[in-house]
């Protein structure tokens, strides 16, 4: 019974969703299992904010190797989830002046703002940064002509980056636009840096995007599919009866 109710739970849920894109009586039913799925969401959020806690508070009092930076993320957490809902520095909503806490948790110039806009973006801008550096090293570990295969791939790779970038005018940008075989055929300008680097992107890349992006979508209609009905139930942990 603890593994029937929340399989028939996702399955009627699941195909109430699919049915809203084709069957407008599903709509209505459709926004209601979506306000249900947003409460659910919200105590998700509750666990996952305790489950944080538990795990920081028992590196913390082990002492284990890194406790300091649990520390950082407890006191983070904390203050964050303070200010936010507490709305510090938040104007009353001009509709309900008379309620303190009627104004929008973002607004320009609040403690939650000031920390998303000057701490946040920050960090995750230097977080990305960063990694230009890892898959610049991985690009020159992967680049290197150690067989036919990857030749051709340090080939196509230095034609794109040069084609983006000054580089391409600077090499090839005195091509002269005349046949190269007689009129009407191939001219030298086509095999200009930036010319080429288009055609790979246009011709080669495009399609193998969409190849890969249309076997996504058939993985996850498969995978949604036996969710959907109870052919795959790891989401509910162990297939043994708790």
């Amino acid at each position: 019974m603890k593994r029937t109710v929340p399989l028939l739970i996702s399955a009627v849920t699941g195909f109430i969703l699919i049915g809203t894109a084709f069957i407008p009586m599903f709509e209505e039913w459709g926004n209601d299992a979506m306000a249900w799925f947003n409460l659910l969401a919200a105590f998700a959020f509750i666990l996952g904010g305790g489950n944080l806690l538990k795990m920081q508070l028992q590196k913390i009092s082990a002492q284990q190797a890194g406790w300091g930076y649990a520390a950082v993320t407890l006191i983070a957490f904390f203050v964050t989830l303070f200010v936010g809902l507490a709305k510090v520095g938040v104007h009353p909503n001009a509709k309900f002046p008379e309620f303190s806490w009627s104004g929008n948790y973002l607004e320009v110039g609040s403690a939650f703002w000031w920390f998303f806009e000057y701490i946040f973006t920050p960090l995750s801008a230097t977080m990305f940064a960063l990694l230009a550096f890892y898959i610049s090293s991985a690009a020159f570990r992967a680049f290197r002509a150690k067989n036919t295969e990857a030749t051709i791939l340090l080939i196509i790779a230095v034609i794109v980056l040069l084609g983006r970038t000054y580089a391409s005018e600077w090499l090839t940008g005195g091509f002269p636009n005349e046949p190269i075989f007689g009129e009407g055929g191939i001219t030298y300008s086509d095999f200009k840096l930036d010319h080429l680097s288009q055609i790979i992107m246009d011709d080669f890349t495009t399609p193998g995007m969409r190849a890969i992006k249309i076997g996504i979508a058939l993985g996850v209609a498969s995978t949604s599919l036996k969710v959907l009905l109870g052919v795959d139930r790891s989401y509910l942990g162990s297939d043994q009866e708790a």
